[in-house]
C-alpha cells in the first residue's frame, strides 16, 4: 500500500510535499507522460528526492492511455504507474513492468492536488491521514 498521494506540478510542489517529512507518494498530474515525458518527471523525482533524502517517497507517473509512454517510462527505469486498462496494448505494458518489478496502476489513487493553492494548508493533515 503506497502512502498519501500528492499531485504535484513541478519541482516546488514536490519539495513542499517533502519538506513535511511523512511518507508521500508524489504522484503526476492525468497524462503527464503524454505532455511532460517520462524523463522530466524522473528528473523532478530525484531532485526532490536529492533536497529530501530522509523522506520517504514513492512516485507515480500517469501515462494516461499511451502505452507508448508507459514503455518509455519503464525503460528509464520509472517503476510505479498508471495506464488506462482499455488501452488495447495495456497488457502488454503490465507484462513488461512485471518482468523489471514494475508496477502498473489501473487508476489514480486519491490524492490532494498541490495545483489547487488551498490544498497546500491541508497537506500536513493529508500526509497524517486526516481528511
Amino acid at each position: 500500500m503506497l502512502p498519501p498521494a500528492v499531485v504535484v506540478h513541478g519541482l516546488a510542489d514536490a519539495q513542499r510535499a517533502l519538506r513535511e517529512g511523512r511518507p508521500v507518494t508524489l504522484l503526476s498530474a492525468p497524462a503527464a507522460a503524454v505532455f511532460a515525458g517520462c524523463l522530466w518527471w524522473r528528473e523532478l523525482a530525484a531532485a526532490a528526492r536529492a533536497a529530501h533524502p530522509a523522506t520517504p517517497a514513492f512516485d507515480v507517473l500517469d501515462c494516461g492511455d499511451a502505452p507508448g509512454q508507459a514503455m518509455a517510462a519503464l525503460r528509464t527505469g520509472q517503476r510505479l504507474l498508471i495506464l488506462d486498462p482499455a488501452c488495447p496494448a495495456s497488457a502488454a505494458v503490465r507484462s513488461a513492468a512485471a518482468t523489471l518489478g514494475a508496477i502498473v496502476l489501473a487508476g489514480r489513487p486519491p490524492a490532494l492536488d498541490l495545483g489547487d493553492p488551498r490544498a497546500r494548508r491541508r497537506l500536513a493533515r493529508w500526509l497524517a491521514g486526516v481528511t
